[in-house]
């Protein structure tokens, strides 16, 4: 049972974009007193804190393999300045 509950571009999206949406629909959730109407929101919340983590886990390493390339290249030039 695979239900659409998150469009497609949804993987396009910036992180800011994504947690706007995940924000709207927290509140949402907190201001409606009959939960039981909810569940494909919560549904759809999990869903866009998966996909929020995994673009924050890409995007993590990006910055960690670009910050160990600059070290690299700072590394070897004062290894040729020494010698």
């Amino acid at each position: 049972m695979k239900d659409k509950i998150l469009p497609d571009d949804i993987n396009f999206k910036t992180l800011d974009e994504l947690k706007y949406q995940a924000n709207k629909i927290i509140e949402k959730l907190e201001s409606e007193k009959n939960l039981e109407e909810l569940t494909e929101d919560y549904k759809r919340l999990i869903k866009l804190n998966n996909i929020i983590e995994k673009k924050f886990q890409i995007t993590s390493r990006q910055i960690s393999n670009e910050a160990k390339e600059k070290i690299k290249k700072i590394v070897n030039k004062n290894v040729k300045k020494i010698k």
